[in-house]
């Protein structure tokens, strides 16, 4: 996953509002977004390949998402899943704070990430690049390939976008989110980030929906979470070109 757009406890009738794409080698075999039938309380897609995934929410109202950190290198033969950070956590009963802890100190088993680990408390965050683990302050924010809220273009007129949904006040914005992840503007040659892996690549990665041969988006996931305790997932999957495949929607109420 290459972007993730959220509001925390920035909202009164939403304590969480999230739009995230995953993009992804289009040869790696996925499943859409689902129950899991080995943790039937955790809903979200899965990687077919390594048994994780880059997002999911649990029915009390625990939730995850992961993207990798862009700098150039190639990972280690040995290195572990970032999938697995997100599955782990799902499935398991640790609290926010207490897993963002415990993954920090074994962050160098893994190629470099990003973890965003939430529940009805707090959300933390964990880079790899950091080794430690920090909460998350109420507030809008944006996640890509490098740390928490860096001003890169997308991330920048994600927010923005995302801000303006809020302030709208519509009691459904799904559609309007979706909207907002479909964007495939790139951004001018000046604006670019530099993480070693050349402009023209960098180019083709700046858009918030990424086309490109044999790679690209291939979910879009909204997430919300209402302060009365219903709960929205709703994702759609691509195929090459962008081409829509699923459009998925799941709802349920916070398990006490």
């Amino acid at each position: 996953m290459c972007l993730i757009l959220f509001a925390h406890q920035a909202h009164p009738d939403f304590a969480l509002v999230l739009a995230a794409n995953r993009d992804e080698f289009f040869a790696r075999p996925t499943s859409a977004a689902d129950y899991w039938k080995d943790a039937p309380g955790v809903l979200g897609g899965r990687d077919l390949e390594k048994g994780g995934t880059w997002m999911g929410v649990t029915r009390n109202g625990r939730w995850s998402a992961v993207t990798n950190y862009r700098d150039g290198t190639r990972p280690e033969p040995a290195s572990r899943s970032r999938g697995e950070l997100v599955a782990r956590y799902l499935a398991g009963d640790s609290r926010a704070h207490v897993y963002g802890e415990d993954v920090a100190r074994t962050a160098s088993a893994y190629h470099g990430f990003n973890l965003l680990v939430g529940d009805a408390a707090s959300v933390h965050y964990v880079a790899h690049a950091e080794g430690k683990s920090r909460r998350v302050e109420p507030g809008i924010h944006g996640l890509s390939n490098h740390r928490l809220d860096t001003t890169w273009p997308k991330v920048e007129r994600g927010k923005r976008l995302l801000q303006t949904i809020l302030a709208a006040n519509a009691a459904d914005p799904e559609d309007t989110l979706l909207a907002l992840l479909a964007d495939r503007e790139l951004a001018e040659d000046g604006l670019l980030p530099q993480t070693g892996i050349g402009r023209d690549q960098e180019k083709q990665l700046s858009a918030s929906f990424i086309v490109a041969p044999g790679y690209g988006t291939r979910a879009s996931s909204v997430l919300l979470i209402g302060a009365d305790g219903e709960v929205r997932f709703r994702e759609r999957t691509f195929g090459e070109n962008g081409v829509l495949r699923e459009d998925r929607a799941f709802r349920f109420t916070l398990a006490c």
